[in-house]
């Protein structure tokens, strides 16, 4: 087998490969003969039908067959002989000829792996942010509870902060109806924050039995495009003026949440708080640390794994909407996903190329780990360890996780790191300080 290799350009290859004609003929002549020992044609004995009507019949047909075949082992066998490193699959084309020539030839188009050297991060600036959670953290959170579980009362009075409003609305854009501008029976907590700027505060003072006009505007970043930035009148009623009443936080409270005491609740709500704490910690610097890989490492992609992650998180997105079955979903393309898919196959790459030349392992107890933290968070830790740990798909995802933040600890211990203590509140509820 000749082989020869040539570069058209970025990662693409043209490698053109030479059968001998030795090779097929054995091959073809082989299977002949095994057919020649079964196969049955009219006229003669089984087993005892000639070679040249055994070839004159099927071998042009297992001619191909092997073909096939051969260019399929051979192409592997010469990207070895090579050393390269095919991305995705070939285009594989007869080599066109002489007519009377022997053997095969074919020519392969390909990309090849991009040859990665990973820049330096030692000095690299990272901010790391630190935090805790406080008892008065824990109390903000059991006060919230409260208020999740109250019971509304009437009352006949103004409305006020924290008070609940029933209310009819009807909104209009320029005088015209827009879709979602309209309820009955609303409730409506004062300062919740639920509502676009203005609608909770137009309400406040307002009594059973009244009616208010509200001149507002949708924010610029409103979810719903057709009526974010315009300015909206809406023609409110109200129905009723409600206070809450709030439960003590007491045993039989604590039993609502499924624990059995005041004190358990506590110490439940505290150990959330922390889990959800650390979980956002690391998962700031982790991305810092992602987000510097690929700013530092300029890395050639081969179309063929952006096309193939393309279509990967095209698949994802759609078994995410849950479409129901014979149901038209909308317009989806892999080409919505090309830049999302070209950062993570680029990070993909950097990353193995790191873990590769560290020798970053995850060894078992530390996977062991974050099984356990995982489990920690559901009502039956058992079963969700047994889900993991009884299936490899499912633990090999874990343990990526786990190679993944190897890398974060290999790229801090080198990097330029500035701490950062926030409040509980300010990491957790930005949006509210």
């Amino acid at each position: 087998m000749q082989v020869s290799v040539e570069a058209t350009g970025g990662l693409e290859r043209r490698m053109t490969v030479d059968i001998p004609e030795e090779q097929i003929s054995r091959e073809v002549d082989k299977r002949l003969q095994q057919m020649a020992r079964t196969t049955r044609i009219k006229g003669f004995r089984p087993g005892k039908v000639p070679m040249k009507v055994i070839k004159t019949r099927y071998g042009d047909q297992v001619r191909q067959e092997v073909l096939g075949e051969v260019v399929q082992s051979s192409f592997y066998e010469a990207v070895g002989q090579e050393n390269l490193r095919p991305a995705g699959h070939p285009r594989v084309e007869p080599k066109e000829g002489d007519e009377n020539q022997e053997g095969f030839a074919y020519t392969a188009t390909f990309e090849v792996m991009p040859e990665i050297e990973p820049a330096p991060v030692e000095g690299v600036e990272v901010d790391k942010v630190t935090s805790e959670v406080t008892d008065a953290d824990v109390e903000k959170m059991l006060e919230t509870l409260r208020k999740q579980n109250a019971d509304w009362v009437k009352v006949d009075r103004e409305a006020g902060d924290g008070d609940r409003v029933v209310i009819d609305f009807k909104g209009t854009i320029d005088g015209e109806p827009f879709e979602g501008g309209e309820g009955e029976n609303v409730p409506v907590t004062i300062d919740s924050g639920r509502m676009i700027p203005g609608f909770e505060e137009g309400l406040k003072g307002a009594k059973a039995g009244e009616e208010r006009t509200l001149d507002l505007t949708f924010p610029d970043d409103y979810g719903y495009k057709e009526v974010a930035g315009k300015p909206a009148q809406f023609q409110v009623k109200i129905h009723a003026v409600e206070q809450p009443n709030l439960p003590e936080i007491d045993d039989e409270f604590a039993k609502r949440f499924g624990v059995e005491s005041a004190e358990a609740l506590k110490k439940e709500v505290r150990d959330n708080m922390e889990r959800e704490l650390e979980q956002t910690l690391k998962a700031r610097v982790k991305q810092q640390v992602m987000d510097k890989l690929v700013e530092l490492n300029d890395v050639e992609i081969p179309k063929a794994l952006i096309e193939n992650e393309s279509q990967a998180l095209l698949e994802q997105m759609r078994q995410n909407m849950q479409v129901p079955q014979g149901k038209q979903g909308p317009d989806l393309s892999p080409s919505m996903f090309e830049e999302q898919a070209a950062k993570r196959v680029t990070l993909g790459l950097i990353l193995a190329e790191i873990i590769k030349r560290n020798e970053l392992k995850a060894e078992p107890e530390q996977v062991r780990a974050a099984v356990e933290k995982i489990a920690a968070s559901y009502e039956k830790p058992e079963e969700v360890r047994s889900w993991y740990f009884g299936d490899q798909r499912r633990l090999g995802e874990v343990e990526s996780a786990v190679l993944e933040d190897r890398v974060v600890d290999w790229f801090l211990e080198q990097a330029k790191v500035t701490e950062e203590s926030k409040g509980f509140d300010e990491l957790m509820n930005p949006q509210q300080q």
